[in-house]
């Protein structure tokens, strides 16, 4: 299997898989999507109404004026486009229509009706009469001659209108100052609606993102720490944190900047194009028109992003590891004087990174002034044939108003969607590696034929064991022996004989290609993972302690009563070190347990492992790190608490081993020798060779 933490290239610009694969964490969450969405079209909605409001209010009322057409063509073909109907204004025979209605003949329609004076296109305006009202009353006296009436209505002419005094033009125009006030109503109920509903939408995708980004590192986290020890040791422990921190960071950027984003502006330029053709087709035409080259520029801009992007990544990460690398061994770059040449080699990375960063500025450089030279240019273009528009009476200017507001609501989110791109690539590249470590399936095998026994005898069995970590570079080779309930068995051997590896296989850190390995009488892989850890457990050479207090450490927390704890601390002698410290057994230990020494740090490892009560022990060179006065204080705390249990001991001090029950010599993988302390120097063999060595001529 190859290792896929080796490159951080983004391969990839869209993968929908990922895509996919990311939107499926939302379905615990679909209450609040569906919350997120509706907040989302109400926005939206909210937002495309404001043109139309102006429209409205421009039409309607700043700008309203009506034209004339004869009742004759109340059956007419012209008639029927006009859609004229008896619910329109008629004063003295006449047809009272807003100017806008007219867009709908053409040129040579309206010339012909103008010639036989059955369209009259002067600006008129038109109100309701008022019986009762005594101030419209009086302005009708005031001035007879301005005012065509009906039964119904009245009206002027504008320029007559525009003439009279301010106070009269305001009673002759209470139904516009009636319409602006709703209208203004209306806007401002939409804008705290939209404030609102945008509140609303950014709230859901953040805690959305939020709640994903908890249950994605809850499971990569419980699948990476039941990986298999093959599969872990090849991962170096940095990139799985960047996964379980930097990546899932980046998947919860992509509903909280990305997502919601793309959304929000997708759905505003597809309602602004259909708010358009409901405004004017004609106009709409034009304004697509001019769109081509706005989608050009984005699809060439993403191309270039996404080159820029990926090399700033490759470049960000050369010098984090750089970074880690140097500072973790800053010790080796000063013993060998190498300051100099590392800060020459940084300053080189630091310079590509710089380049990257500043390829990816030009990017956005050109690409926003461009957005805003082409927004420019279509809103020059719809100003152009609007106003001819307007002036020929095809469209309104509150239409040609809207028309220039929705252009400047279209190009914004073109824009906003471009700069997103390069969020969207990250989340896509931290999907792509979290995914991969979720799918990568090397664990230990835990499918349990029979239940441990309630009392575990602690008998041990190695039947005709190989074992490789590597395919056929074989560390054990056809290994047998076994260990009685309660017997201490040490194992001693030159380094890379496999006696370390017989301590893992035992306790299935790994799993053996060719034999059998037997706990009391069955085989571990038959036996509940969970039991067999808990009945044999090993003090490892290489002690690993929490930050958190002493407490802590010797408990794990599991169920160790605080006594169980004391007596297994008193037995090893933790408790003549753990007494003088400041808070006892509440002592915080720095990362790493920096403030023990060695051998305290494996004492107290000692302590944690008798105070969980195995059934079989394993030491593993577990006093190579304590000098002579403190390992035979070891040994005598050791003898008491080993006592019933099964042990097995494995040492590159042969003092250590003297009195164990049994000695295996293991070369090669293999078992050379056993016996006793005592029989194994009287065969002056393998053993005998190796304790002459150790200790001379004693």
């Amino acid at each position: 299997m190859s290792d896929f933490f080796e490159v951080d290239e983004i391969t990839k610009s869209y993968d929908s898989r990922i895509i996919q694969r990311i939107l499926s964490y939302v379905r615990p969450y679909w209450r609040m999507a569906l919350a997120a969405v509706f907040a989302l079209a109400v926005s939206t909605a909210g937002e495309l109404l404001v043109p139309i409001l102006v429209r409205n209010t421009v039409d309607n009322a700043l700008m309203a004026s009506w034209i004339t057409v004869d009742e004759s063509l109340m059956h007419s073909s012209e008639g029927q486009k006009l859609k004229l109907s008896e619910a329109d204004p008629v004063i003295g025979g006449k047809f009272y229509l807003a100017d806008k209605r007219l867009g709908v003949l053409s040129g040579a329609e309206r010339a012909t009706l103008e010639a036989s004076s059955l369209l009259d296109n002067t600006s008129r305006y038109i109100f309701p009469i008022r019986e009762t009202d005594a101030d419209q009353i009086r302005i009708f006296v005031q001035y007879p001659d301005t005012f065509r009436k009906g039964q119904s209505w009245a009206s002027l002419l504008v320029t007559d209108l525009n003439t009279l005094p301010g106070s009269d033009a305001k009673i002759i125009r209470r139904g516009d100052y009636a319409t602006i006030t709703a209208n203004v109503r209306i806007l401002l109920f939409a804008l705290i609606a939209v404030l609102g509903a945008v509140f609303a939408q950014v709230f859901c995708t953040s805690l959305i993102g939020q709640k994903i980004m908890k249950d994605l590192r809850i499971e990569l986290f419980a699948h990476t720490s039941t990986r298999s020890l093959a599969f872990l040791s090849r991962q170096p422990v940095g990139r799985i944190v960047t996964r379980l921190t930097s990546d899932i960071e980046t998947i919860s950027q992509f509903f909280t900047d990305v997502f919601g984003a793309f959304m929000k502006d997708a759905t505003l330029m597809i309602g602004v194009l259909v708010v358009l053709f409901f405004l004017d087709v004609r106009l709409a035409l034009i304004t697509l028109a001019s769109l081509p080259p706005v989608a050009i520029l984005t699809v060439v801009t993403r191309s270039r992003a996404m080159s820029a992007f990926r090399r700033q990544r490759i470049w960000l990460s050369k010098v984090n590891s750089y970074i880690a690398e140097r500072l973790s061994g800053i010790t080796i770059v000063k013993l060998f004087a190498g300051e100099k040449r590392a800060q020459a080699e940084f300053e080189s990375h630091d310079r590509e990174l710089m380049k990257a960063n500043m390829g990816e500025m030009y990017v956005f450089a050109i690409f926003r002034p461009m957005v805003d030279f082409l927004s420019s240019t279509s809103m020059a273009i719809i100003i152009y044939f609007g106003s001819g528009m307007y002036r020929s009476q095809l469209i309104t200017l509150g239409t040609l108003i809207a028309f220039i507001n929705l252009i400047r609501m279209f190009y914004s989110p073109v824009q906003d969607m471009a700069e997103k791109y390069t969020l969207l690539q990250s989340a896509m590249a931290g999907g792509e590696r979290v995914f991969k470590l979720l799918d990568a399936e090397e664990t230990i095998p835990d499918n349990p034929k029979r239940n441990m026994m309630e009392k575990v005898a602690g008998a041990v069995e190695f039947d005709h064991v190989s074992f490789a970590y590597k395919s056929d570079e074989w560390i054990l080779k056809d290994l047998s022996f076994n260990v009685k309930p309660g017997e201490m068995v040490a194992i001693v051997g030159p380094t890379g004989a496999g006696k370390t590896t017989i301590a893992n296989l035992i306790t299935r850190l790994w799993d053996v290609q060719k034999g059998e390995i037997r706990l009391d009488g069955i085989p571990v892989e038959d036996l509940p993972l969970y039991d067999v850890r808990r009945a044999v457990q090993p003090v490892l050479q290489d002690v690993f302690l929490f930050s958190g207090t002493i407490e802590d450490n010797i408990r794990l927390g599991t169920d160790v009563t605080v006594e169980r704890m004391h007596a297994a601390a008193h037995a090893v002698h933790a408790d003549d070190f753990i007494d003088k410290m400041s808070n006892g057994y509440g002592t915080k230990l720095s990362e790493g347990a920096t403030n023990l020494s060695q051998g305290q740090r494996q004492i107290l490892s000692f302590a944690r492992v008798l105070a969980h009560d195995p059934k079989v022990i394993i030491l593993d060179e577990a006093t190579s790190s304590v000098d002579t006065e403190t390992e035979q204080m070891i040994q005598r705390g050791l003898e008491a608490l080993l006592e019933g249990r099964t042990s097995i001991v494995i040492a590159h001090r042969l003092s250590t081993i003297r009195h164990a029950d049994r000695i295996l010599v293991i070369i090669a993988g293999r078992v050379a020798e056993q016996g006793t302390h005592e029989e194994l120097l009287a065969h002056k063999g393998a053993y005998w060779n190796l304790y002459r060595l150790q200790y001379g001529g004693e």
